[in-house]
């Protein structure tokens, strides 16, 4: 049966429906309110004549379909299935902003992170915060001011002695026995949980009377501290927006293309004042249809998320915009409003992200460069650190089935590589080929040596590999008391960048990404410096293996045939007079009567 008598047999009901390649890929996702209907209209000759409705019907093999109740529920469907199968025919676009949550944690000592996503583990939510860095800036103040930390150290059992930051009083110190009590401990989380929920004036309350308390038993230190942070809560009310506040919140999107290339803009208006934006990218071979991007671009935005705004401005109208008020206006509990502004100053504020979308088309796609300040503020954003990295230092190990092991050290700061910081480690406590271990030893050698000369640490310290040698690293700087450095690696195969304490939501960055080029090449700058060093030792070993029964040439004359010739290879093939000239007349002729099967 031929895909005309198949999409004339589906069902007039509501559904989602898919097309499946030669292969059995999905290549296109799509929902209607009759799917007989809507099916059947892909085979009418407008439709056939568009090149990409032209292409998907070339291509595809066979149709399926998921019939639902009502067209909300294909919508909501649509969209999980798109996400899920990645279609090519479909718009999926690249999302350089993930807005950060503030996660307090279930356990008997709950704990508080940034995350970026929100899971069903019984852990209670907070954002999302516009912009991202406030997150990092609330965590910092509850650790500072409640001593709920955000380490990973196992507080099911005891540990003998606390962290660093419980001795700078960033951590109450549950993981050690009398440091803290559990109704302590209790009353800072109830504290903690005040603060989230913006209930500021019943906390402000509850710490005065601390504070009173403190100072009335000449606890000095500590009422000052409570004064502090009665201060901190007054002073960052008005910044923090969480996300059941009311007002004028509104979104504003707009987008500039070339196709098959496109930025989109995002403007985020709360309380009538532009708090951040986002960025939106596409790179496709596919028409570009501006109505199908538009609401695709919402759907991705919104329909995952649990934030609606108020109101969504458009740059044009598009065919499910009603269907999408509906829904989003159910799932936000009041209307939500999607419009295309044509006067006054809502216009001008759309006319303004169409020329921000547009600078960002030029920072993306023509390749510019961004200045070193603005990629020290991207990469922040990116990996969701809380101060922008100066100094990032990347560790790259290397061998030969686990034969030679050594790694490498390399310094980028201020925009630029330093050389002059690059290290060279030779790798002796691993046997075997254990990459995790060999991550570790050099780990602890590097940073045991900065606390030792009361050196600072990097903004970040980045590790070639995946998860496990990111965990390998974080163990090594755990072991020393260091458990706040940020932290990171990068998979070879994918590109992914894992953030430690974020492991299971790695980043992903599209290929024209400022911040992945970045990592990349010092990346690739650590893999070559090791593979470089490992080299020289590989030879310097092979070479003094192959000379060690020559007569007079000892291991100072094969370092330095190996220093000016690179390799054992360019030593044998090397003339006599070339020889000579850094070994000597002697050394040389020996040498070579020795490689000609001679006795010297």
């Amino acid at each position: 049966m031929d895909l005309r008598d198949k999409a004339s047999q589906l069902p007039a009901q509501p559904g989602v429906y898919l097309y499946k390649d030669a292969e059995g890929r999905v290549i296109y996702v799509g929902k209607a309110i009759s799917l007989r209907q809507r099916v059947r209209s892909y085979f009418s000759e407008d439709h056939l004549a568009d090149a990409k409705t032209g292409s998907l019907m070339s291509e595809a093999r066979d149709i399926e379909c998921i019939l639902v109740d009502n067209e909300q529920e294909a919508l909501a469907l649509e969209n999980n299935l798109i996400k899920r199968w990645q279609p090519r025919f479909n718009v999926l676009l690249r999302d350089d902003k993930t807005y950060p949550y503030v996660k307090l944690t279930r356990e008997k000592y709950p704990r508080v992170y940034v995350t970026r996503r929100v899971l069903k583990d019984g852990a209670t939510y907070y954002g999302p915060y516009f912009p991202g860095s406030l997150a990092y800036r609330l965590v910092h103040v509850i650790n500072r001011f409640f001593g709920v930390p955000s380490c990973k150290i196992d507080l099911d059992r005891r540990h003998p002695q606390p962290c660093l930051q419980y001795h700078i009083h960033r951590c109450l110190g549950p993981c050690v026995e009398g440091l803290t009590t559990d109704e302590a401990y209790a009353r800072a989380v109830h504290e903690v949980r005040l603060f989230l929920e913006g209930r500021r004036h019943d906390l402000a309350a509850e710490l005065l009377a601390h504070q009173q308390q403190a100072a009335e038993e000449m606890r000095f230190e500590q009422a000052a501290v409570l004064r502090d942070a009665i201060a901190t809560l007054e002073e960052m009310e008005p910044r923090q927006k969480m996300a059941a506040a009311e007002g004028e919140d509104t979104d504003i999107f707009a987008y500039y293309a070339e196709p098959p290339l496109v930025a989109v803009n995002v403007f985020h208006l709360r309380n009538g004042r532009i708090v951040d934006r986002r960025e939106f990218f596409w790179e496709d071979q596919m028409q570009f249809q501006p109505a199908e991007f538009v609401a695709a671009l919402l759907k991705q935005c919104y329909l995952d998320q649990q934030y609606v705004p108020a109101a969504v401005h458009v740059p044009l109208d598009f065919e499910d915009r009603e269907l999408l008020e509906k829904v989003l206006s159910e799932k936000r509990g009041r209307k939500v409003e999607i419009h295309t502004p044509q006067r006054g100053q809502k216009k001008a504020l759309l006319a303004l992200a169409e020329t921000n979308a547009k600078h960002l088309f030029e920072q993306r796609f023509r390749v510019m460069k961004p200045a070193a300040q603005a990629i020290q503020g991207a990469l922040q954003e990116m990996l969701g650190l809380e101060q922008a990295p100066r100094r990032i230092e990347c560790f790259d190990v290397s061998h030969i089935q686990g034969t030679d092991k050594v790694a490498s050290l390399v310094v980028w700061e201020n925009g630029r590589m330093k050389k002059a910081d690059y290290r060279k480690f030779i790798l002796r406590e691993v046997e075997g080929n254990d990459d995790f271990a060999s991550m570790r030893e050099v780990i602890t050698r590097r940073y045991s040596r900065l606390k030792q000369e009361g050196q600072p640490m990097p903004g970040l310290v980045l590790v070639d590999g995946g998860v496990g040698q990111l965990h390998a690293a974080a163990g090594a700087l755990a072991a020393l008391g260091i458990t706040d450095q940020p932290l990171a690696s990068i998979a070879k195969r994918e590109e992914w960048i894992y953030v430690y304490g974020q492991e299971d939501e790695p980043i992903v960055l599209d290929r024209f990404s400022p911040v992945l080029h970045l990592v990349q090449s010092v990346r690739d700058e650590a893999h070559r410096f090791a593979i470089t060093f490992h080299r020289s030792r590989r030879d310097a070993a092979r070479l003094s293996s192959e000379l060690g029964q020559a007569p007079g040439i000892g291991p100072k004359t094969v370092r330095k045939l190996l220093e000016h010739f690179g390799s054992a290879e360019r030593v044998r093939l090397a003339p006599e007079e070339e020889l000579a000239k850094v070994v000597g007349p002697a050394a040389a002729r020996r040498l070579l009567e020795f490689q000609r099967g001679g006795t010297g």
